[in-house]
């Protein structure tokens, strides 16, 4: 066999499963080698962007890896932004990059590059093969890699003579990681602290806000008075009616300052400590109070689940009630479309055990407060603010969770940095309804225009955060990529709509024209 060929062989006896594909010449032995590997799905991206942020979805869903396969440096450039996205959520990503012929680099063709160094960016482990006999060896340690703790991503660089060359030798795949416990000492202090009356915050992210980590968090709430607090963007949020319900990080800076003014101790499980998305003038940086007692219990990448446990069990909480979402009531929605009308919508028509992959921005908040008594779900955020995460993020949920409904709530100008994404959703019968808010904006540039006092606009500034002229049809950018779609502009249309795309598996996708006013933003 060749180098390709064991390294296929050694990967699908690690549990890989998808490739989220976007090769060149460099990877063309990597991709026959696919081609012949049963156990293995390949699905097509016509974006590097869209392989990554499938591969991120995937693995926020799936827990372990999918593969992005990538053609060079350039390639790997060009899915860097999702890849981010991806380290921010701490998923399980195996990228393999192909590069030229160990022979070819020296003569600097067009595209060669510094493949290590475009891939340290991004990655929490970079290899380059040596031979084809270390090739599958090579994988398997990128699999292991990527499985320690909540998730890491392992870039595999391949120059392509080492997949066409000749090999005997493959390597087992090695046993999954297992997470680091916490040690009894911060166990009982933190118990100490959640003893000691004072106003605490559990400041929840990563896998301790999964439902049967919330539910010991419920519990420990109930016995101690302390608030359970999400992270303004969380990895994987399960929540809705009948779950424990949490408490969100405001995303703007002085709502995040008053929010946590009335806190004296925050305790770390799975999130981080609370800072603003950006710097503002005049503003902190940091949200809690200057005198606040920070303590983590547990990092991302230690056992939540256990520590929460143990930790009840120290403060008698494992048997305390817990309190949990109730249904919210909507009357159908009429009139006027706009965010709050699509979230009431979702609300009452979303099915059990869906997924909602949010990208909505300036619309994500009104959707997110109406669906808190919906259907129990999940909801996937935007990890690292870079944009275009959105429509990728669904299909690689929805690839990972084929029986599942997937909702893409997704915002126009984001879209369009990854709308290749809906091809791929058409191509591979994904059932993903994607809802674009159509304001014809960068609606949250215009907000933090206003809010970072850089003075008020003229029409030259607005027009530089202005999706009109010409306006976007999403209707016939959706059908072109053969995903069929419809267009709306008033609340009572949009619940139709949306109702018929629950009711119909297959992908979809509704354009809600929902209008932005200027005037409030800038006064």
């Amino acid at each position: 066999m060749n180098g390709a060929q064991a390294l296929l062989k050694t990967l699908a006896d690690a549990g890989i499963e998808v490739f989220f594909s976007n090769p060149g010449t460099s990877e063309m032995h990597l991709v026959h080698a696919i081609g012949e590997t049963e156990k293995v799905r390949s699905v097509l991206c016509l974006f590097e962007g869209v392989a990554t942020g499938a591969a991120d979805g995937y693995g926020r869903m799936a827990d372990k890896p999918a593969v992005s396969l990538l053609h060079v440096g350039c390639g790997l450039s060009n899915g860097m932004a999702n890849l981010h996205n991806a380290r921010k959520a701490h998923s399980p990503i195996v990228n393999l990059v192909g590069n030229h012929a160990t022979w070819h680099q020296q003569y600097d063709a067009p595209l060669t590059t510094d493949v290590p160094a475009h891939a340290r960016v991004c990655s929490d482990w970079v290899g380059v093969s040596e031979s084809a006999d270390t090739l599958s060896a090579d994988g398997a340690a990128a699999v292991h890699v990527s499985l320690k703790g909540s998730g890491k991503i392992a870039t595999l660089i391949v120059p392509a003579n080492h997949a066409w060359e000749e090999t005997e030798r493959v390597s087992k795949a090695a046993a999954k990681p297992s997470f680091p416990k916490v040690s009894d000492s911060v166990l009982e202090e933190v118990a100490d602290l959640l003893s000691n009356g004072r106003r605490t915050g559990l400041v929840l992210g990563g896998r301790a806000l999964r439902a049967d980590a919330l539910e010991v968090a419920g519990r420990i709430s109930e016995a101690t008075g302390a608030s359970l607090i999400c992270e303004t963007f969380p990895v994987r949020l399960q929540r809705g009616m009948g779950r424990v319900p949490v408490n969100r990080i405001p995303y703007f800076a002085e709502k995040g300052v008053a929010f946590f003014s009335e806190y004296e101790q925050l305790i770390l499980v799975g999130g981080r400590v609370p800072v603003a998305f950006f710097a503002y003038p005049g503003k902190p940086s940091l949200l809690a109070p200057d005198d606040c007692l920070v303590k983590p219990l547990a990092s991302v990448d230690e056992d939540v689940m256990a520590a929460l446990t143990s930790l009840a069990d120290r403060l008698d909480a494992a048997n305390a009630p817990v309190v949990r979402q109730q249904a919210v009531v909507f009357d159908f929605p009429c009139g006027r479309l706009t965010a709050e009308t699509i979230g009431q919508s979702v609300s009452m028509l979303l099915p059990e055990n869906a997924i909602i992959a949010d990208e909505g921005i300036t619309s994500s908040q009104p959707v997110y407060i109406a669906t808190q008594g919906a259907a129990a779900h999940d909801w996937l955020a935007i990890t690292g603010g870079a944009i275009g995460i959105g429509l990728p993020l669904a299909l690689g949920a929805a690839v990972a969770c084929p029986a599942r409904k997937v909702v893409a709530l997704q915002a126009d100008g984001s879209a369009m940095y990854t709308l290749q994404a809906l091809w791929t959703m058409a191509r591979e019968k994904t059932d993903v309804t994607a809802v674009i808010f159509n304001n014809r904006s960068y609606a949250i540039l215009n907000m933090e225009l206003a809010r970072v006092g850089a003075g008020r606009p003229n029409d030259k500034t607005l027009s530089m955060l202005d999706l009109g002229n010409p306006d976007l049809d999403w209707v016939q950018l959706s059908e072109g990529m053969g995903v069929p779609a419809s267009r709306v502009t008033s609340a009572e249309a949009f619940h139709l709509a949306f109702e018929a795309a629950m009711q119909t598996k297959g992908p979809r996708l509704i354009e809600a024209v929902i209008a932005q006013d200027l005037g409030s933003i800038f006064g």
